[in-house]
């Protein structure tokens, strides 16, 4: 539910950083004897990148702990260049991407769905998690969205950030 700590926390944000598989994807993954071969992306949470852009003037970024091709053409084609594969240790990363953008963790907002994803939503200042995320996750979730990951959930985060900024 967002309220008026929730409104006030998402008009400082200046930069949005997601999970992918559980936020962006469905948490399936498609195998062939060649390996990783597809992953399901929903648009409307590629439009809301470049809504998150252009109405909100915030940068979007992929942190992830797998290591996928598939997740470097999205971010490609999403014209994001905050991405980060690979990352076994997310709030060490975190901290040192702030550092570097001389940003504080209040104008940070996060979306995870598992157990890796905690460490950083303790540390962001406005945090959300999709509505089938883990119950590790949702803990520390100042939002729980309304739709799952892969089908929206990125979305709804972003609109709830356009919409508080669009308030100031």
């Amino acid at each position: 539910m967002v309220n008026d700590v929730i409104i006030e926390k998402a008009k400082k944000i200046k930069l949005l950083i997601t999970d992918c598989d559980g936020v962006l994807t469905d948490t399936g993954v498609y195998y062939s004897a060649q390996g990783e071969e597809l992953k399901r992306f929903s648009l409307r949470d590629g439009m809301g990148v470049e809504r998150l852009r252009k109405f909100a003037g915030v940068d979007a970024g992929i942190m992830t702990g797998e290591n996928s091709k598939i997740v470097a053409r999205r971010a490609e084609k999403l014209k994001i260049t905050e991405l980060y594969l690979g990352v076994k240790d997310k709030i060490t990363l975190m901290k040192k991407v702030l550092e570097e953008k001389n940003l504080t963790p209040e104008e940070l907002a996060y979306i995870g769905d598992d157990t890796n994803d905690v460490e950083v939503m303790k540390f962001a200042g406005l945090t959300a998690s999709p509505a089938d995320a883990t119950k590790f996750a949702k803990e520390y979730a100042d939002i729980v969205v309304e739709s799952k990951g892969g089908y929206g959930a990125f979305r709804d985060f972003v609109e709830i950030i356009i919409s508080a900024k669009q308030k100031v």
